[in-house]
Formats: C-alpha cells, sequence, structure tokens
C-alpha cells in the first residue's frame, strides 16, 4: 500500500488524484457542479450533486488503483451544510462561503459592539463570509430546523464534514483545526468551540463535529459506499493545504492560491498575530497538537471574474485565451475591472460593494475586457501583500499556485505590480497535493510532512518602472474607492 488517494472538493468542480510513493500525481478524476444563485449576492451548491461527484471520482481512481493506503481530504472552507443525523440528508442546500445574505445580520453585530470580541477569540472579522451566521440562518429559514438542533437530531458541518460522513456512512462527525477556525464559533487561542461565540450566534453545541488534528484518524470508509475500506487521515481546509503543498512550513513563508478566489497566507510560527489592517489570523495547521498560526487576505473573484466573461459574457472562449489576448495590447487603455461580484474582501470588507468596469471608450474590444479582469487580480493581491507589510510583514518573494498562476502573462504582470520575485511550483496542483502529505505521513508513506520543500519551476522578476506602476495602482485606487459603500 503506496498511494495515497486525495480529495479536492473545490467550489466549482470536485477532483481525486492519486499520488505514489513519491507523492507525484498519476492519475485523476474531475467532476464540475452546478453553481446557483437565487437572489442578489446568494450562492449555493446542492449537497447531493457535490457528494455524487465526488463518489464518482473516487471510484473512477479506485478502479484505476487499488492499492491505496489512506485518503486526504481538502475543501472549500466556511461552506455551510446541515444534515440529519438519522438519515444523511441535507435539510437546505450548501450555502457557499460567497454568500452575502446575512450581511445585515453581520452588521448589526457589529453596530452592537461584538466584533471585537469576535476577533479576538477567532481571529477573524464579523462577515457573512464565515459559517456561523450562515447556520443560524439556515436553522431559522427551514422548519422546526432550530428546534431539531436542539435536539441532536441535525449534524452542521463544513464540507470535509460533510464528506467523512457520507464516506464513512455516518459513523464519523469530524473535522480538522483549520477548518474549525474559519467558523467564527472556534477559539483559536483554545483550541475549542467557544460558548460565548456559541450563544452570540444562536447555534446549539449538539449541531457540531469533534475537532482533530490536520494528520489524525477521521474514521474508515464504508465499503459498501466507495467500495474498499480505506483510513482517512489527513484534512485541511483547501488554502492551509496548498500553504503545506508550497512548503510553508517557515515563519515567513507566503503563498497565494489563485483559484474562483484569491488567498493568501503567511506562516506566523506560533504567534497569533492581530492585523491592524483588516486582515484575519487563521490556524494554519495543527500537527501532534501543535497550532501554528497564519496571517491571511482573502479576495473573493480571481478566477471567477474570467469564468464570467466565458461563461455569461461570452468574450472568451477557454479561460487558456486570456494570456494572448492581454498580452496583444501594448497598455491597459485606462481600463479598470472591480470585481466585486459578490462584495469586496480583505482588506476592504465591504459585503455591499458590487462590481463595475471604468473608462470604457468606443475604442475598448472584449481584450481589453480581459486584460483588465487579469490585471484586477493583481491589483487585488498588491492590496493584501501592502497590508501585510503594513502589519509587519517582510516579503521578498511570493509563491502562487492554482489554475491562474499557468497564465505566464498574469504572473509576469503579478511580479511587475507586486515589485518582488514570483514563484511558480513544478506542480501547481498544491491543494491536493498538501492533502495528500497530511495523510500519507499520517501512515508512514511519506515523512514527516513538515519536512516536504516545494520545488520551483518558473521564477517572474519585475520589470516595470516604478513610476509606470505608481500610476497603476492610482488607477486601481480610484477605481476600488468608486464602489466601496
Amino acid at each position: 500500500m503506496t498511494h495515497i488517494l486525495a480529495i479536492d472538493q473545490g467550489t466549482t468542480s470536485s477532483r481525486a488524484i492519486v499520488y505514489d510513493a513519491d507523492a507525484t500525481p498519476i492519475f485523476s478524476a474531475q467532476k464540475p457542479f452546478t453553481q446557483y444563485y437565487p437572489d442578489d449576492g446568494w450562492v449555493e451548491h446542492d449537497p447531493e450533486e457535490i457528494w455524487s461527484g465526488v463518489l464518482e471520482c473516487v471510484r473512477r481512481c479506485l478502479a484505476r488503483t487499488p492499492d491505496i493506503a489512506a485518503i486526504g481530504i481538502t475543501n472549500q472552507r466556511e461552506t455551510c451544510v446541515i444534515w440529519e443525523r438519522a438519515t444523511g440528508k441535507p435539510i437546505y442546500n450548501a450555502v457557499v462561503w460567497q454568500d452575502r445574505r446575512t450581511a445585515a445580520v453581520c452588521t448589526k453585530l457589529k453596530d452592537d459592539g461584538h466584533e471585537t470580541m469576535i476577533t479576538e477569540k477567532t481571529g477573524l472579522l464579523c462577515d457573512p463570509y464565515f459559517s456561523a451566521s450562515k447556520i443560524g440562518w439556515v436553522l431559522d429559514k427551514v422548519g422546526g430546523a432550530r428546534a431539531r438542533a436542539e435536539r441532536g437530531e441535525l449534524c452542521f458541518g463544513t464540507i470535509d464534514t460533510f464528506l467523512i460522513w457520507r464516506l464513512t456512512g455516518g459513523k464519523a462527525h469530524v473535522t480538522d483545526a483549520t477548518n474549525a477556525s474559519r467558523t467564527s464559533l472556534y477559539n483559536i487561542k483554545t483550541d475549542a468551540w467557544d460558548d460565548e461565540l456559541l450563544n452570540l450566534f444562536n447555534v446549539p453545541r449538539a449541531l457540531l463535529p469533534e475537532v482533530l488534528d490536520c494528520a489524525a484518524d477521521f474514521g474508515t470508509t464504508d465499503k459498501d459506499v466507495v467500495g474498499a475500506s480505506i483510513p482517512i487521515t489527513g484534512v485541511a481546509g483547501d488554502q492551509q493545504a496548498a500553504a503545506i503543498g508550497q512548503g510553508c512550513f517557515q515563519v515567513g513563508d507566503i503563498k497565494s492560491t489563485y483559484g474562483t478566489g484569491c488567498f493568501v497566507m503567511l506562516n506566523t510560527g506560533d504567534e497569533k498575530l492581530t492585523s491592524k489592517n483588516r486582515l484575519l489570523s487563521t490556524i494554519a495547521y495543527r500537527l501532534d497538537g501543535k497550532t501554528t498560526y497564519a496571517l491571511e487576505g482573502s479576495i473573493f473573484v480571481a478566477g471567477a471574474a474570467v469564468q464570467w466573461l466565458r461563461d455569461e459574457m461570452g468574450l472568451i472562449k477557454s479561460a487558456n485565451d486570456t494570456g494572448d489576448m492581454a498580452k496583444n495590447l501594448a497598455s491597459n487603455g485606462g481600463l479598470y475591472m472591480v470585481p466585486a461580484f459578490t462584495g469586496l474582501g480583505a482588506p476592504h470588507w465591504d459585503a455591499n460593494a458590487r462590481g463595475a468596469i471604468f473608462g470604457i471608450t468606443r475604442a475598448t474590444t472584449p481584450a481589453d475586457f480581459v486584460r483588465a479582469a487579469l490585471e484586477s487580480v493583481c491589483y487585488q493581491t498588491h492590496d493584501l501583500l501592502a497590508a501585510m507589510q503594513a502589519d509587519g510583514a517582510k516579503i521578498t518573494a511570493l509563491k502562487v499556485d492554482g489554475g491562474m498562476a499557468a497564465n505566464n502573462w498574469t504572473m509576469g504582470f503579478l511580479a511587475d505590480i507586486l515589485g518582488i520575485g514570483v514563484e511558480r511550483p513544478k506542480n501547481m496542483e498544491t491543494t491536493a497535493l498538501g492533502a495528500a502529505l497530511l495523510a500519507g505521513s499520517y501512515v508512514g508513506v511519506y515523512e514527516d510532512v513538515r519536512k516536504f520543500k516545494s520545488k520551483t519551476d518558473r521564477r517572474f522578476a519585475p520589470d516595470m518602472a516604478a513610476d509606470e506602476r505608481k500610476d497603476l495602482l492610482a488607477g486601481w485606487k480610484k477605481a476600488v474607492g468608486r464602489v466601496l459603500r
């Protein structure tokens, strides 16, 4: 048994990847699923569609490579699912991390003076991005749900917990410390669910899963469900898993993942830093009972902007076309896109902001829109790193991964606008790799996960004059200011 199976359950698709004894991917299966937008700022997924897609991918991998020693899981964080303990049936769609329906609830909590306490305990801000207010909304929306939750008839979980429940045939109701730390219910200083937070968000404790280390015994798959009994021994939220897959185990290591959104994570060691610039303190990983912390900045829309250009606007046929379209333009022509489709994340945290495009003329073409979308991701990354530097971080290079990292033009522009080197690894699927490393290290297929070092494939060096960078950033700042409310 020298192979590890990683389940990577993302925001737009689910994948399963088989890794060999050298942590090299040898086979994978992927399944996209439907995005639902029932109202302004609302985003939902069908948990049953997610589950069927994951199960299909797992079975395809097992059919190809049956000798799996362990399974690791990584997942879209903060997305909320509540299901019946007796049947495993969800009582409502999954409310996605991008969803803003509880913005008014969070605004009232802030107005009532609760955000300071929330931040001190969780490292998070009071924002609909996180799970707690979503849980309350579902319990109040679905008839009888709150009473059933208090009687212990319902279970809450982020996507990792829901998948583990299903994979084990309902025998394990567990999560890991990284996912727990994103709920606004978990005290990251005491490493425990917090009664004051539970009371504030009106969430019954009976709903909650047990919290384990990132490498631990999360249960064993039910043979009747997946066709084999395999231990699940590694779990981490997608951004923490990506940091692990990038080998960010030293204080000061920093990575940025470009998927549906963009997430920058800085390892701060055993010190929980409190940002003065509206960044998040979170758990990077917990191994052998020891917690390592991180400073994080979250961008809600990165690759999602390119998806919008393709799927809703019909301006491109494939995301692969965008690099050449941008490269063939001499400049951005003064066009700026602020992709606040579901509000703005760090460092602004404006749930009511909405997207806008500024500087359109009769000469504007689809290529200009494409370039503006790609540039917007780089400008947002600059804002996050500037906030981290204002909090005292010394950043000399940025490790990147995720789908957009494959775009050479975007990574080159990113290096230019940041003014530092951008390093892309040979294996850009770092999120799944992080889950595999956690699971494999626990069962002895790999050595201690903390010894892993990522290999760089290409380094992008900045090649932009300081005055040009300054002018571009000034235009971006003016555009963002126009959408803030």
